[in-house]
């Protein structure tokens, strides 16, 4: 993982096959979701990378709470 820093959280960006990891997907699904513009991400010159606390948001409000049978 190349080791550039949030400016606003001090965590260090993630790239590609770091949030693939994170999220135990593959690469080429992080990428899927990158295209389709249903991640945030930054473009720093041409690399793309990950503020961990847009994933931690994104993961939050795409929660599905269990159901009371």
């Amino acid at each position: 993982m190349t080791n550039v820093r949030s400016k606003h959280s001090g965590e260090s960006l993630l790239d590609i096959p770091a949030l693939a990891t994170r999220l135990a997907v593959s690469e080429r699904f992080v990428r899927r979701l990158v295209h389709e513009r249903r991640i945030p991400y930054l473009k720093v010159g041409h690399f793309v990378r990950f503020d961990p606390r847009d994933i931690d948001e994104v993961l939050r409000v795409s929660r599905v709470d269990e159901r009371p049978f």
